[in-house]
């Protein structure tokens, strides 16, 4: 508890380990919340719970509530699924793809996410399942990182494409992306250049003063 009250003056570190995807994960008191950061930026809850949650709150309750099966790719300490469970009532499926099984375990550890009901963790690379899956999601998450920087196969042909075959009829596909420079923003533009025609188009820009939430829902 007393860790928790300073955390109000100087963020505290409770636990601090090494990732082969992430280099460094650090579990940290911050403003008496509990939080998962890498070196330079906040992987799960903190400003990264904020960003998606404004996501979630364009995409609107009305349209969660008549989804059926909800893909995360980017689990991290599961700040996404808890806002969905504990915000919006979500109770059907959600499978959640995080390709660092370290994080994980701090997930489970730290946050209980293995004791959330009805969510499957699988433990994979993110384009090796979206190409793999047959399934149909109504909602896709992507929110991968390392660190700072957004692996290139988010932005390939071979993935978008494969990433559409798995959104429903009606599906929405929520991308989380970081906008540092000038080149970043031209490759939103050229990413969302693939989803022209069949897709509706919206935009959230300079959330938490870096971040893009580019959303992309599938007209029937």
């Amino acid at each position: 508890m007393f860790r928790k009250i300073l955390s109000y003056l100087i963020p505290i570190t409770i636990y601090k380990t090494k990732s082969d995807f992430s280099k460094t994960l650090e579990v940290t008191y911050n403003n008496g919340e509990l939080v998962i950061d890498s070196l330079n930026t906040n992987y799960s809850f903190g400003s990264l719970q904020r960003i998606l949650a404004k996501g979630l709150r364009f995409i609107g309750r009305e349209k969660i509530a008549q989804m059926n099966h909800i893909l995360i790719l980017g689990v991290a300490g599961g700040s996404i699924i808890k806002t969905l469970k504990k915000e919006y009532s979500f109770s059907n499926k959600i499978t959640g793809v995080e390709i660092d099984k370290n994080i994980i375990e701090i997930a489970n550890k730290y946050f209980d996410l293995n004791q959330i009901e009805n969510v499957e963790i699988i433990i994979a690379d993110a384009l090796e399942f979206v190409r793999a899956s047959t399934s149909q999601y109504d909602l896709i998450v992507i929110d991968i990182f390392q660190d700072t920087a957004m692996p290139f196969f988010l932005f390939e042909k071979y993935f978008i494409e494969s990433l559409k075959k798995i959104t429903a009829s009606n599906g929405i596909i929520l991308f989380n992306t970081m906008v540092l420079e000038k080149s970043h923003q031209e490759r939103n533009d050229r990413y969302l250049q693939n989803f022209s025609g069949s897709f509706k188009i919206n935009r959230l820009s300079k959330i938490e003063q870096y971040n893009e939430l580019l959303i992309i829902e599938r007209i029937p």
